[in-house]
């Protein structure tokens, strides 16, 4: 209060504002009345400021407390979410591990499948040479047998005479006798 009595003595001493003087006569002033005016002033600005800060600071702080519950159902959420990634990690390892195992397996299986092919194979083509070879040793004896009835046919042609086959079929009906 003493400075701006201060600034008001200094307004008032100076001559260059001649018009403009200090009154220290505080009652025709009218000091009072606006020192008066002003406390009234500030004492209902005071409660209308008052409870407008008070309200706005209420927003701010219920806004707060709710960006805190958002931030927590975030942190809850992406904790979740951390949670599901890791699993879902674990699953893809345990996935690819499975594929490769079934992987060995199924070319385990084709190799082995492959040999079993194989030795069928190799045990067909055995059997089929050994019918083969049955083929050509029936072959050769038919052909050894016709060859052997061809020469003892025409062995017996040339030592038959007429008389001995008259006696063959003679002995060959008295054989039979009866039967026909």
């Amino acid at each position: 209060m003493e400075n701006i009595i201060r600034i008001f003595n200094i307004f008032a001493e100076h001559e260059f504002h001649k018009s403009l003087s200090f009154n220290s006569n505080f009652l025709e002033a009218n000091v009072i009345n606006i020192a008066l005016l002003l406390t009234g002033l500030i004492y209902v600005l005071k409660q209308f400021l008052g409870s407008v800060l008070t309200i706005r600071q209420q927003k701010v702080l219920a806004a707060i407390q709710e960006s805190e519950e958002r931030l927590k159902q975030a942190q809850i959420r992406l904790e979740e979410s951390e949670k599901q990634l890791a699993q879902t990690t674990m699953v893809i390892i345990q996935i690819k591990k499975e594929a490769e195992l079934t992987a060995q397996k199924v070319r385990e299986s084709i190799l082995e499948q492959g040999k079993v092919d194989i030795e069928r194979l190799t045990s067909a083509g055995k059997a089929s040479i050994a019918v083969a070879e049955n083929q050509v040793r029936q072959q050769i004896q038919q052909q050894i047998t016709a060859l052997a009835i061809n020469r003892v046919f025409l062995q017996l042609q040339s030592q038959v005479t007429p008389g001995m086959q008259s006696k063959i079929i003679d002995d060959n009906i008295v054989k039979l006798g009866g039967k026909i």
